[in-house]
């Protein structure tokens, strides 16, 4: 398949004034939309949906925030106003499954939604990439990251408030690399220091910076390649590779971006 085709986007609107509706909609989200560093991990996740011939479409310029920084950060009314302006245009475009990479916008469409009338069927791209691997995995070449020694971050959001820990570690097994776990994991893994709208507060007084304390953990391992499924964690641990002058010997990489080298660079 060719890049082109790879990277084709569908607007819902377009879609649907076509008479036509998708399987899924992929929620982008915001750090989708505005960080260049997760830019790049939606740009392999499209690639891997379109590989694997997924029928998707993006909301484009109507999506909006979820309302999640809002909430954890105790203004209610605006998470409302944002999350019933969402709702209303999911459903009005009837819009059944959602596809999220963000374990932020994961738990809050799937699990406060519903409270505001908005129900809808709710996928982490790692479990949508587990789905894949069971069926498709025997026609792709899965071996770029063999033997490669890598470490997973669990997200409190995906882990503990959603009890997803095996999807993203299965993608990890199925690229047959070397998986080393961090002493604290799954639902005893230690935060990232971003949840509950941390990531956008000046540092709060204390000796320790709690993103360095999981970045000395998760580089401990030995590990080459430290894996996550969020852009929060993702933003926090690759802050603290940078702090520890650790970017040549380890990368910090989205679990789609792992799964999205192996079908471009088979062995």
């Amino acid at each position: 398949m060719k890049e082109t085709e790879l990277m084709k986007i569908r607007v819902m609107s377009d879609l649907v004034a076509g008479g036509s509706n998708p399987e899924y909609l992929l929620w982008v989200g915001c750090a989708g939309s505005y960080d260049d560093r997760y830019k790049k991990v939606i740009r392999a996740l499209v690639k891997v949906l379109n590989f694997a011939g997924v029928d998707f479409a993006v909301l484009g310029p109507e999506e909006s925030c979820t309302g999640d920084p809002a909430r954890r950060a105790g203004n209610e009314m605006l998470f409302q106003m944002q999350a019933l302006s969402n709702i209303q245009l999911l459903n009005k475009y009837k819009i059944k499954k959602i596809i999220t990479a963000c374990p932020h916008c994961y738990n809050t469409i799937k699990n406060e939604y519903p409270a505001l009338g908005g129900n809808y069927e709710v996928i982490h791209h790692s479990e949508l990439l587990e789905k894949i691997i069971e069926q498709q995995g025997p026609v792709m070449d899965l071996k770029w990251s063999q033997k490669r020694p890598v470490t997973y971050h669990d997200s409190c959001y995906l882990g503990r408030s959603n009890d997803i820990y095996a999807s993203p570690r299965n993608i990890i097994r199925a690229l047959h690399a070397d998986l080393r776990e961090m002493g604290r994991n799954r639902s005893g893994a230690l935060c990232c220091g971003a949840g509950g709208s941390q990531m956008f507060k000046d540092t709060e007084t204390g000796d320790r910076e709690i993103n360095l304390e999981r970045t000395k953990e998760a580089i401990g391992t030995r590990a080459e390649i430290i894996a996550t499924a969020c852009p929060f964690c993702l933003t926090m641990i690759t802050d603290g590779v940078n702090s520890f002058e650790k970017t040549q010997e380890v990368k910090v990489l989205d679990v789609v971006e792992l799964f999205e080298k192996a079908l471009n660079r088979p062995s």
